[in-house]
């Protein structure tokens, strides 16, 4: 942890960093792969795999290193320490099971949303999601509903950070959320996938999370929007905004 003397572990930083350097895109990787990825030499890239080999959380072939399972014991330690997952949780089934279709939380992490509870319907979709999962916050609905949240001069710096083009594109969907109280996806993320958001706040008012209703497009018309999803997102995030502590 910082302090203001800058106490700080390099060696943990560099660690964890390389543990983030493997993504869907890079599942396994090399040295090199991760010196680039991280920006530390080969020679740090290589202590960190081989400790983190070492300890159980990464494999080598001989060639190249992947993660192993015990990884998810670092994000199961947040889920295990936090309430938000078990609070959240019932809520999200009340939705589901008012609208019969899947529903997620999430909050922002960085770029990306990370899911946090999930409860999901029935349904055969191609996008895989679960706790755990991590997708761009500036294209997604969870994302635009935390966005809508903050201040400008907030909302701009993140806005820097988008990958190019997207910018406008998110600023105009962010402030039409905001002025609309939720934020809509049709058909960004991936075709025929529509989503809805709304933040939710704890008990002194402040952005903890975002919930989000997603179906195929062909169910989630206008009106079923209108008359069915909006009205159970705004029950399930008033009665969390009684639950969550402040």
């Amino acid at each position: 942890m910082r302090t203001e003397f800058g106490d700080t572990l390099g060696g943990l930083a560099r660690g964890l960093a390389v543990i983030e350097a493997f993504n869907p895109l890079r599942p396994r990787a090399t040295i090199a792969d991760i010196a680039r990825a991280t920006g530390l030499t080969r020679a740090a890239a290589r202590r960190c795999l081989l400790t983190l080999q070492g300890l159980g959380y990464a494999e080598f072939d001989g060639k190249f290193f992947t993660l192993t399972p015990r990884v998810l014991r670092l994000g199961g330690a947040y889920l295990s320490s936090t309430a938000l997952p078990d609070i959240l949780q019932p809520e999200l089934e009340a939705v589901r099971e008012a609208t019969h279709e899947s529903c997620s939380a999430a909050i922002l992490d960085g770029p990306d949303v990370i899911y946090v509870a999930r409860s999901a319907a029935q349904r055969i979709m191609s996008v895989s999601l679960g706790v755990g999962s991590r997708l761009p916050a500036h294209c997604t609905s969870l994302g635009r509903a935390v966005l809508s949240t903050w201040g400008d001069a907030r909302l701009d710096a993140f806005l820097a950070t988008v990958p190019d083009g997207a910018a406008a594109h998110t600023r105009a969907a962010v402030l039409a959320a905001r002025a609309a109280g939720h934020a809509l996806v049709n058909e960004e993320l991936e075709p025929g996938l529509r989503s809805v958001a709304m933040p939710v706040r704890d008990m002194r008012g402040r952005c903890v999370a975002a919930i989000n209703i997603g179906a195929h497009a062909g169910r989630a018309t206008d009106a079923v929007l209108e008359q069915l999803y909006l009205p159970a997102l705004r029950l399930a995030v008033q009665r969390l905004a009684q639950r969550i502590p402040g």
